[in-house]
């Protein structure tokens, strides 16, 4: 997967009565998450519960642009507007995931700490720039990689990581900035269930509170 993020325009909605045309918002590959208000990603997961998530998260971009160029926030509005969603990206259980973490500069230039649930990942590379595949895969460290569950994207840059999906059930992942996550910087991964009953999610506890 290759998933750019950062800041971003999202149209007014109705329940933002103080807005005017636009909202500051942020996303990730155009996408800036809307959190589920009547019921949790992972119990929608369990029963079944359609409508409350869509299972099409991008695995790329819309549009490749310079994404590290301040300047194209000079070209109009364009590459400054996203979509609200709630999306999420299927993966089969114990599947191999190797994500670029691709900054831009839309809006504002930042470093923004992902953070995946769920999961530890392998630090791959990192980098300044846009990501250039064919350079970068001869820095990957694939021996001794550092083992994270956040990495702090740099400004103006990339990373990239691998993890194993062997943990079935709805997985977040989103910017550690406190101010980002309810703006939008966030996305979902929908884990398969594996073959044996410990690689199956279990029912929740029968004590569990409901909201």
């Amino acid at each position: 997967m290759f998933i750019t993020f950062g800041l971003s325009l999202t149209p007014c909605s109705s329940d933002q009565p103080q807005c005017q045309g636009f909202a500051l918002s942020a996303n990730m590959n155009n996408v800036s998450f809307r959190f589920p208000t009547n019921i949790s990603l992972l119990e929608a997961h369990f029963n079944g519960v359609e409508g409350v998530y869509t299972r099409d998260f991008p695995d790329r971009p819309p549009l490749v642009f310079d994404y590290t160029n301040p300047n194209v926030n000079a070209v109009g509005t364009s590459l400054q507007l996203s979509e609200k969603g709630t999306k999420v990206k299927r993966l089969r259980f114990n599947s191999t995931v190797e994500i670029v973490l691709q900054n831009t500069a839309v809006l504002a230039s930042d470093s923004h700490p992902i953070h995946l649930h769920g999961f530890n990942f392998y630090v791959l590379a990192q980098g300044f720039g846009n990501y250039n595949h064919t350079e970068a895969v001869e820095k990957f460290n694939l021996w001794n990689p550092q083992v994270r569950n956040t990495i702090a994207v740099p400004v103006g840059g990339w990373a990239v990581i691998r993890f194993w999906a062997d943990n079935p059930g709805i997985w977040f992942m989103h910017c550690h900035l406190d101010v980002h996550l309810p703006l939008g910087l966030g996305m979902a991964f929908e884990v398969e269930n594996g073959p044996t009953p410990s690689s199956t999610l279990p029912p929740p506890p029968p004590d569990l509170p409901l909201c």
